[in-house]
């Protein structure tokens, strides 16, 4: 027998910790309010250094908090992050996603900025900026903004808006130790980059990366993991900041459809077909397979819509074949062609949503001693965005001591 009206506009009989809000998802007051306490201060994934492999290479990059970035690999060989705005009227000085740039040209008035955001062109510079005949401003006034940087993990390019930010290292924590050997003992390098605009709210894509139980959402999970031994026996592992990580496995491939082992082109110390899975807060994924290295990665554009980045890495000493093995392994399986991804973008795509005249709250109260089903990885995600917001994820109307939600 179904429930009644006032039955399903109910809070679970759980503890609050073991559900959320759907208002988490779908407000658009705390949406703005997450721009400012949380990506404005958080370290955020913006690229990977072989996306700039030359000298004056650059990208740009669309911040969570609603800015857009510069990120530009100097002559000097060191990748540095700018806002993409001249200091002199606002306007943006590049509007090509990537390219490459020995001066960084602002179309407006012709002001131009090189690796190091210096301003090193000033069209009617004296005539313009003097008084009595001395300069009243000089280029060394009219640099671009710099951004916090750091290059690490895998060769990732991260950056933090927040001038007074604690060290990249200091966020990321031990949380990615397992596999911090396997990805940063020789280069990589991205051999595909796929993005999808996905009408959901990020944390929703986060929330299917944290927990398994969504492993009965794919046919290819159930038969190379859910049936093979020990996999019920995997831990979730929380750690320090909202990260977490999925205990280690031994997949095997060879029981879908008579699919072989993937070991053929691995990363170092890998042996036989394991997987390790990461998941850092805000909103970033690493997983790392016998061949392939894929790191999700978010863009909140607004509450409903979510751009997703996924990036494919191998070594970048590949040869011929194993890069070809690793291709060929990326569209088969974890790529945007292959069986499990766009599963996993229809799911998202039909989660958190309010039901008007219902319930409001998403459930995360599976306890399984922290096992792979527990949804130990989501209260924890939920416990750090608490404590960043100063409001409960599972009554986010009522404000707590900044920093310190209530009962958590």
């Amino acid at each position: 027998m179904g429930r009644t009206s006032v039955e399903w506009g109910q809070k679970p009989p759980f503890p609050e910790t073991h559900y959320v809000d759907s208002l988490v998802y779908t407000d658009e007051g705390i949406f703005e309010e997450e721009k400012q306490k949380i990506f404005a201060k958080t370290w955020m994934l913006a690229c990977h250094e072989s996306e700039l492999p030359e000298a004056n290479d650059y990208r740009t990059y669309h911040h969570p908090a609603g800015v857009n970035l510069i990120l530009v690999h100097g002559e000097d060989d060191e990748v540095r992050a700018f806002y993409n705005v001249c200091p002199h009227r606002g306007n943006t000085i590049l509007y090509s996603p990537s390219g490459n740039a020995k001066r960084m040209t602002c179309i407006f008035h012709a002001w131009s900025f090189d690796y190091q955001g210096n301003c090193v062109g000033l069209p009617r510079e004296k005539a313009g900026y003097c008084s009595d005949g001395e300069c009243s401003i000089t280029r060394g006034d009219l640099g671009l903004r710099e951004v916090r940087t750091q290059v690490g993990y895998g060769g990732f390019v991260y950056v933090n808006l927040d001038d007074e930010c604690d060290p990249l290292e200091e966020h990321i924590g031990s949380a990615l130790d397992t596999i911090i050997e396997q990805i940063d003992t020789e280069p990589l390098e991205v051999f595909s980059y796929h993005r999808a605009v996905v009408d959901t709210n990020y944390k929703l894509w986060h929330d299917t990366n944290s927990e398994f139980y969504h492993d009965y959402l794919h046919v290819h999970n159930r038969l190379t993991s859910m049936k093979q031994e020990g996999y019920f026996d995997r831990k979730m592992i929380p750690f320090p900041n909202g990260h977490a990580e999925v205990g280690s496995q031994e997949v095997h491939y060879e029981a879908y459809e008579g699919g072989k082992g993937r070991a053929e082109a691995g990363f170092p110390g890998v042996e036989g077909n394991p997987w390790s899975l990461i998941d850092l807060f805000p909103g970033y994924s690493y997983n790392l397979r016998a061949s392939v290295l894929r790191v999700d990665s978010q863009i909140p554009l607004g509450p409903n819509k979510t751009i997703v980045e996924y990036r494919s890495l191998g070594l970048k000493s590949d040869t011929e074949d194993q890069r070809n093995q690793r291709i060929q392994d990326n569209l088969v399986i974890w790529g945007p062609f292959g069986r499990n991804l766009h599963e996993d973008l229809l799911a998202v795509d039909g989660q958190g949503r309010a039901i008007p005249n219902g319930s409001r709250y998403v459930l995360h109260g599976r306890e399984e001693d922290s096992t792979i089903h527990d949804e130990v990885g989501m209260r924890h995600f939920y416990a750090e965005w608490s404590r960043r917001m100063g409001r409960l994820s599972s009554d986010p109307t009522s404000e707590t001591e900044a920093g310190k939600p209530a009962r958590i």
